[in-house]
């Protein structure tokens, strides 16, 4: 009998290789984040400039520099590949777990810390971002690091600890701005707080030497990009990018005050019976001081953002690190499978039915683009797509029926889940939505023809055609990149590519 105690780093290191880095390559860059990560990275290393980051030609000041950097030595060791500008955000969500497990394991056990990994890469929005070439995997690593330190430092008052903190909120600050600095600030704060002991939150927030290496580590890029962009650079970054999106709903990305929860209850499948089980035990949180901890980090950056004007799935990510912990340290024996298991069964059984019940819908979408992709939604959701699901639907089902213990059950459940999104869902999403951009630019690319954008930007085209798309109207002779529903404002071309909603056009008049 395979004994898990004994090979519970055996079975993460197996569970984060399948979910991490093996899929690496398996599905396109997505649009929007992940082709503009990917193109402004692509275009640092054409340009050299290594200070200010642009997609397709213009400033892009949404995020700081780190990420930008990390890919760009990747693309530089792998070339300009798939897998090259996702490989950093593997790596950093594979230290996200490891430092999680380690810190759980020092302050709960063993078992808690085995549970808390597991539960983190098996979960359906963790499990994306992991590998996703955007900042968010990075960003959490550092928030993850900068709060456990903190912990270790109150605990222990070894000053190594709070200048850890300080060069992990710096870090953190070179990968997406000031909320690296605001979530331990603002959690140190109130947990100090509410233990009476803010003399202690003053001397290390205000800690001479952690600042200097704040300083020295977090603001030289700061300043060398105000030296260079000027206004431009604090219009972009502080006033739009953050104070704005706090403050106002940007790009339609808005929601009511149940947003979040909504996101949880999906984003952390398939244990989300374990989260709300955890806080049937609130109360105790509160008498010790790790849950205590935990549960005011989890609970600042859920509320925060959900007074926050513009919402995005992945903002409340931030406070799932101590879900995890919380959860994991409230697993018992005594469990009920079918609680864990309808929730995932009727998942897989969505999903086994997805493109039947899309087509169904199709006459009540207004959406005309989305008509067009559910009319070739078996390019990528068919045979074997439906294959893969219904095996691994087979394999719940008989979970459901043969008893197993706590730990092969979630063993179990964690692993089919993580084949299920990694190797059927995004590849299959992949294949219909992105695989065609990549067609067309690989194609355009070795046509040599000069590219035309039309309406909306597609990024990832950009890093395939590895060149700069063109946003002047265009004129006979040009050719198009376009959404096959904007073909009705051409009167007369030549399609030279068109599979699924987008084609290559050759104006003609």
């Amino acid at each position: 009998m395979f004994k898990i105690r004994e090979n519970d780093l055996l079975i993460l290191a197996v569970l984060i290789l399948i979910a991490n880095f093996l899929p690496l390559g398996i599905a396109p860059l997505f649009d929007l984040d992940e082709g503009a990560f990917s193109e402004a990275t692509r275009e640092m290393l054409v340009g050299k400039d290594y200070i200010t980051t642009y997609l397709n030609g213009e400033l892009r000041f949404d995020k700081p520099i780190l990420i930008y950097w990390l890919q760009l030595l990747s693309v530089k060791l792998f070339g300009v590949h798939t897998f090259a500008f996702r490989l950093p955000s593997a790596i950093a969500g594979t230290l996200w777990v490891v430092v999680t497990y380690l810190f759980t394991k020092r302050y709960i056990d063993r078992r808690s810390a085995f549970f808390a990994a597991l539960f983190m890469v098996s979960a359906l929005q963790i499990t994306i971002i992991t590998k996703a070439a955007i900042a968010d995997a990075l960003l959490n690593l550092f928030i993850a690091l900068s709060m456990f330190c903190f912990y270790h430092f109150y605990k222990t008052e070894e000053k190594r600890f709070l200048y850890l903190t300080f060069l992990w909120i710096a870090l953190g600050f070179l990968t997406k701005g000031p909320v690296a600095v605001l979530i331990p600030l603002a959690v140190s704060f109130i947990f100090l707080a509410s233990k009476k002991a803010l003399g202690f939150w003053l001397r290390a927030v205000f800690n001479p030497v952690g600042l200097l290496i704040f300083l020295a580590v977090g603001l030289p890029w700061y300043i060398l990009e105000y030296r260079e962009q000027g206004q431009l650079f604090i219009d972009g970054f502080f006033l739009k990018h953050n104070i704005n999106r706090f403050s106002n709903p940007m790009e339609h990305h808005s929601g009511g005050y149940y947003y979040y929860f909504i996101v949880m209850l999906i984003g952390l499948l398939p244990f989300t019976y374990f989260m709300i089980k955890a806080f049937g035990t609130f109360k105790t949180f509160m008498q010790d001081d790790l849950k205590r901890y935990l549960l005011i980090w989890f609970g600042f950056v859920f509320l925060f953002f959900t007074f926050s004007g513009t919402k995005l799935p992945h903002y409340v990510i931030y406070g799932y690190t101590p879900l995890f912990i919380l959860a994991a340290s409230q697993v018992t024996d005594r469990f009920s499978r079918h609680l864990l298991l309808i929730p995932l069964i009727l998942f897989t059984t969505l999903l086994l039915f997805f493109p039947e019940i899309a087509v169904l819908l199709k006459k009540s979408i207004h959406d005309k683009f989305a008509v067009v992709l559910i009319d070739h939604i078996y390019s990528g959701f068919g045979l074997f797509y439906h294959l893969i699901v219904f095996a691994l639907l087979l394999i719940l089902i008989r979970i459901w029926y043969k008893p197993l213990s706590l730990t092969h059950t979630t063993v179990a459940v964690a692993f089919v889940f993580t084949l299920l999104i990694n190797y059927a869902v995004l590849p299959a999403y992949g294949r219909v939505m992105q695989e065609p951009v990549r067609k067309a630019a690989t194609l355009a690319k070795t046509k040599g023809w000069k590219v035309h954008m039309y309406t909306r930007q597609f990024p990832s085209f950009n890093v395939y055609y590895q060149g700069l798309t063109s946003k002047e109207p265009a004129k006979p002779g040009d050719v198009v990149f376009v959404r096959v529903t904007s073909l009705r404002n051409f009167s007369d071309y030549d399609i030279l590519f068109r599979e699924n909603g987008f084609a290559l056009i050759r104006i003609k008049k």
